[in-house]
């Protein structure tokens, strides 16, 4: 439109930006200041606005789901318009939901490096003596809680991130079910959460129920709601609903469609006076429930990262030096994801950070398996190579050739990492 960009930028700060809340920019337009501004413009702006409105809500770019894929009973062109990007997949021109509505099911398939990494620590510690049996029905294990506890999560699947730590210090979690429920309650809306969770945890205060029979579905998680299955589970226990109906009530309430929610409030306020609730505390409880429903996790796929991230805990807490190595190895290229981990694995060497197991300090980690990774890991090398080209030997004098200084990247002064070891194997 050939309008100079000082003069949009003048008009484009007028337009409030609110975190959380969209307003329409047809509705900004009639609000001041820009309102006033508009009316004294000229015709090439009034027209720029008018151009925007019509834009606004259109996709600007396409865009692929990292993990979806769609099946069909017949070849995909035949029921949805498909092209091919820019590496030649064949991609549906509908989004997510509009390829359900055609007929289609749509399934997400996530792959995570963590699975490796457990799998890489558990080999490395089998070469060093010490192998690794990891239970999914084991979580229980005191040490590994004690770690979290600290906020020490470095490394530790989804509880790695500063924000996180801070959650882990105030929840205190020392169970798998507040692992469930850390990995749900961090993400914007639900966070507000933590700290009311982490009192009634401690006993500070005592959990809130608009009604007795909230409680069955709501004491694991202290009074709060969390997982899109207590959404169910309420509109079961206090209005009547089917599982099939619960789930068309927090459908309906993420969708947050005005007809379909205020049909629903009547549904569950029906249900909930046949169990003796008064009109008052079912409205009170429906509008409750609106509010999380917006959030709620499904606490099956909470429940399934959780074990992961306590797997990867006691991996850390208990082989630290495997379990870095393994990280290590896994991010062999990229030099800013090793340096924080080569100082840890520093540290778990100089402290000789696990007693309970029979693990050899880190420069024997290193000569137990196979070297020459793990060396290229730290030193920033290019390419994983899985055998070492050293002769097996025993490696007992720093002239041996073997014996080697790796130089961390985490400051700008070198400091080397001896490796020698009386050792044999």
């Amino acid at each position: 439109m050939q309008i100079p960009y000082p003069v949009v930028d003048r008009y484009s700060k007028l337009i409030p930006n609110t975190p959380g809340v969209h307003v329409s920019l047809k509705e900004i337009m009639t609000t001041e200041p820009l309102s006033s501004e508009l009316a004294r413009a000229d015709d090439d702006i009034r027209q720029m606005f008018n151009v925007g409105v019509k834009l606004e809500g259109l996709y600007r770019h396409q865009s692929t789901h990292a993990a979806g894929v769609v099946i069909g009973d017949r070849p995909i062109h035949e029921t949805v318009p498909t092209y091919k990007d820019a590496h030649g997949t064949v991609v549906t021109a509908f989004d997510m939901k509009s390829v359900e509505n055609a007929g289609l099911v749509k399934f997400d398939f996530l792959g995570l490096k963590t699975l490796d990494i457990i799998k890489g620590t558990q080999e490395i510690s089998a070469r060093a003596g010490a192998p690794v049996a990891l239970s999914t029905s084991n979580t229980e294990d005191a040490a590994t809680y004690e770690m979290l506890c600290k906020g020490d999560a470095f490394g530790v699947f989804q509880l790695e991130s500063p924000g996180m730590r801070k959650a882990m210090l105030q929840i205190q979690p020392t169970c798998i079910e507040d692992i469930v429920a850390l990995v749900s309650l961090y993400r914007p809306g639900p966070m507000e959460n933590i700290p009311t969770y982490a009192r009634v945890k401690s006993g500070e205060e005592d959990p809130h129920y608009l009604h007795p029979d909230m409680e069955g579905p709501l004491k694991e998680t202290y009074g709060i709601i969390v997982y899109q299955e207590q959404v169910m589970q309420l509109a079961r226990d206090l209005a009547g609903y089917s599982l099939g109906g619960a789930d068309m009530l927090r459908r309906a309430m993420g969708k947050k469609i005005a007809s379909e929610m205020e049909a629903q409030r009547e549904v569950f306020q029906t249900g909930a006076r046949k169990r003796g609730i008064t009109p008052e505390i079912a409205s009170e409880i429906f509008d409750l429930i609106a509010r999380f429903a917006n959030y709620g996790f499904n606490k099956s796929h909470a429940a399934a990262y959780a074990v992961i991230s306590y797997q990867t805990a006691f991996l850390r807490c208990h082989h630290p030096q495997a379990f870095l190595a393994a990280s290590m190895n896994y991010d062999i290229n990229e030099v800013e994801k090793k340096s924080p981990r080569l100082s840890k694995t520093r540290a778990a060497a100089a402290l000789n950070a696990f007693p309970r197991t029979s693990m050899p300090p880190l420069p024997i980690l290193m000569s137990n398996m196979s070297a020459t990774p793990f060396l290229f890991a730290m030193v920033s090398a290019h390419s994983a190579v899985s055998a070492s080209p050293w002769p097996r030997k025993s490696w007992r004098s720093e002239t041996d050739p073997a014996h080697s200084k790796i130089f961390s990247t985490s400051s700008n002064e070198q400091r080397p990492i001896s490796t020698r070891s009386s050792w044999s194997r």
